[in-house]
């Protein structure tokens, strides 16, 4: 136990002296909340234009996270960073030459990063949230409404867990440049056209993102899903342990 809390204090030394790893999450949160105020702010000038039948669908939590698509790139950053900066650099054989067992290393370096993310996502979440629904003014929602509060917290619990998720692909990619060459282009672009294209709208709902957003969304018509909120992040849970898994068996057979 005494040595598992020195190598979690080794961890969270090494994130919070690196000041590129904290900007990313400073860029989330900011991300975030700033683009989701704009989008609210203009759906409520338009709220009167809509169909009717998007007036009645209108879901005013899940519009008000519509800025978390391309915060939750700033996340993923991080949980790149945090892997890749110590390959890079090559003090991740130094990391291995004072904690030889690599499942302790990477378990302490994961429990670091997941609290962290977690505190920062559940921030920009509820900040977002409450950003969002002042600007909708008489269209917003409230935390007692029935759903929001869940969708709240999920929104929180879905920007670490995205962070995570990159932290696993990091450890099996190992290379900087290779992570973001392929974790960027696909939640940023990839994934949205996958979801589009109706020859593969089914397969791409299953997709972590696409999954785990679901958490969000109140209004059931707002997203066309064969599960439910849980559910959804249920498969992005999934989606993520697997890629930990990989990342642990990469970093347990490979040379440093």
């Amino acid at each position: 136990m005494a040595h598992a809390t020195r190598v979690l204090r080794s961890e969270w030394t090494k994130v919070r002296t690196v000041q590129s790893t904290l900007w990313t999450l400073a860029l989330a949160l900011v991300v975030t909340a700033g683009l989701s105020a704009v989008i609210c702010f203009f759906t409520h000038s338009e709220f009167d234009d809509m169909a009717a039948g998007e007036r009645i669908t209108f879901d005013p939590t899940y519009t008000s996270f519509a800025g978390m698509g391309l915060g939750q790139l700033a996340m993923i950053a991080f949980g790149v960073l945090v892997v890749s900066g110590e390959y890079s650099t090559g003090m991740i054989r130094s990391s291995l030459a004072a904690v030889p067992q690599r499942g302790t290393l990477m378990a302490c370096k994961v429990a670091v990063t997941g609290a962290l993310v977690l505190v920062v996502g559940m921030i920009t979440s509820f900040v977002t949230f409450f950003v969002g629904q002042s600007l909708l003014q008489e269209h917003r929602a409230s935390l007692g409404d029935p759903g929001v509060l869940r969708a709240v917290f999920g929104g929180g619990l879905y920007m670490a867990l995205i962070a995570l998720f990159a932290v696993g692909v990091t450890f099996v990619l190992r290379s900087p440049l290779l992570s973001f060459a392929i974790l960027m282009p696909f939640f940023f672009l990839i994934s949205s056209i996958l979801g589009s294209v109706d020859a593969t709208k089914k397969v791409a709902q299953y997709l972590p993102d696409q999954a785990g957003t679901t958490v969000m969304s109140v209004v059931p018509e707002t997203l066309d899903r064969p599960y439910g909120p849980w559910a959804g992040l249920l498969i992005m849970v999934v989606w993520v342990v697997v890629a930990l898994l990989a990342g642990f068996l990469m970093l347990k057979r490979r040379d440093a």
